[in-house]
């Protein structure tokens, strides 16, 4: 079923009971633009017992707030009664709420095109707060004084750049000053967590280049990383200046790696566990960084290292993202350079990842190596002659391994 007509069917079910209901927020915005979504939510004067009770499907997500999911034909819809925020303590969410107008409902909202509702049912839009306008301007603007908006949700500085820089919009100015001002009150009243979300949907939609950019400029960038608060913007411009060549759907702390030039794995490790990313990410920026160091010292990198880092899941993806930094004709010939070597070692690099060595932990033991630590040796010498040496035979490469001289004396 379309998740259109089915949220239209729950906006009438809504007004043959006799209430008011809206499509709401988000998706409005997006629909102005020529763009609707999927993602729809619903404002509505139906208390949320109204809503329970006119709704069998429901999951109770925030209810304190007056939000019910409705689950209709096989969809999830986020359903909000018209509320007034009152009071926010924590800068993160209000501390309670009363049921109201649409009006009041539209000014609690972040920003003037996020606060518009629209019917479906005969196409009437509700615009309380100047936000047809603010599109057609291409402005983020915040609703009503700026300064309050940010208090009660410090989380909206950072979306206001996100906003602007997905839609090529300009922060209004006082939006701006406001930002500049509260910057430093994001931290700690924001979870990491949320930051690294918001950092996330902005590297997965354009500008990203230029959001750290005016995240740096509007005072956002030294307050979530601290160590960037002495860079000049100029620098900031200049380490993202090469997003614009990174591989699609590249990983957000790839991203975030540009911003840290010359930094040792242990000390993006600290970075990363402030961010509090996936262990996914963290063995990404390992491999990024063995990139680096394999390309910096190419020239006394062994075969067998290639092998092992060819082997790696997203090696193509870093060393994309590695020459991304260069001018045209290195990107060039560091590229093809690799797509040469890997080629060499293709053989190997299969072996590697399906743990099929030439020379196995079982293959030494039938020449008398016993369950040791000379074994494990062993087995890294053989792998590195086989590389070394392009070698299919196993006993070929058994032979050259005896010929070591860890490889146990039989008189001994």
């Amino acid at each position: 079923m379309n998740p259109l007509k089915s949220a239209t069917d729950v906006i009438k079910k809504l007004k043959k009971s006799g209430h008011k209901a809206y499509f709401a927020g988000g998706w409005v915005r997006d629909y102005l633009l020529g763009h609707p979504s999927s993602d729809i939510d619903i404002a509505t004067d139906a208390p949320p017992q109204t809503i329970l009770d006119l709704f069998p499907y429901t999951i109770l997500v925030g209810l304190n707030f007056g939000v019910v999911i409705v689950v209709y034909e096989g969809h999830q819809f986020e359903v909000a009664s018209f509320r007034k925020d009152l009071n926010y303590s924590d800068g993160r969410k209000p501390d309670q709420i009363e049921l109201s107008t649409p009006q009041e409902d539209a000014n609690r909202r972040d920003f003037t095109i996020n606060g518009m509702f629209y019917d479906p049912c005969d196409g009437a839009i509700y615009d309380y707060v100047g936000g047809t306008d603010d599109l057609k301007k291409g402005i983020i603007k915040a609703i009503g004084n700026p300064y309050e908006r940010f208090i009660e949700d410090r989380l909206r500085m950072i979306r206001a750049v996100r906003f602007a820089c997905r839609f090529g919009f300009a922060i209004d100015i006082e939006t701006q000053n406001a930002v500049i001002e509260n910057a430093d009150t994001l931290l700690p009243a924001v979870a990491m967590e949320r930051v690294w979300q918001e950092l996330n949907k902005m590297s997965n939609g354009p500008n990203f280049d230029h959001a750290l950019i005016e995240m740096h400029r509007l005072q956002l960038l030294p307050v979530i990383f601290p160590t960037l608060k002495d860079v000049h913007l100029n620098t900031i411009k200049k380490q993202v200046a090469a997003f614009v060549h990174f591989p699609e759907n590249c990983p957000t702390i790839l991203y975030l790696l540009a911003l840290f030039p010359n930094t040792s794995f242990d000390e993006m490790t600290v970075i990363c566990q402030y961010l509090k990313i996936s262990n996914k990410d963290l063995s990404l920026v390992r491999l990024a960084l063995q990139c680096e160091h394999l390309v910096e010292n190419h020239l006394t990198i062994e075969p067998v290292e290639w092998a092992h880092f060819y082997a790696k899941t997203d090696a193509s993806l870093v060393i994309k993202t590695h020459a991304a930094f260069l001018v045209p004709e290195e990107n060039s010939r560091l590229l093809f350079g690799h797509q040469l070597r890997q080629e060499s070692l293709q053989k190997h690099i299969v072996r590697i990842k399906s743990h099929t060595p030439l020379v196995s932990a079982s293959l030494l033991k039938t020449h008398g190596i016993p369950e040791s630590k000379l074994l494990g040796q062993l087995l890294i010498e053989a792998e590195k002659i086989t590389v070394t040496y392009d070698l299919d035979d196993s006993e070929d490469a058994l032979n050259r391994l005896k010929q070591l001289a860890i490889w146990p004396n039989p008189q001994s």
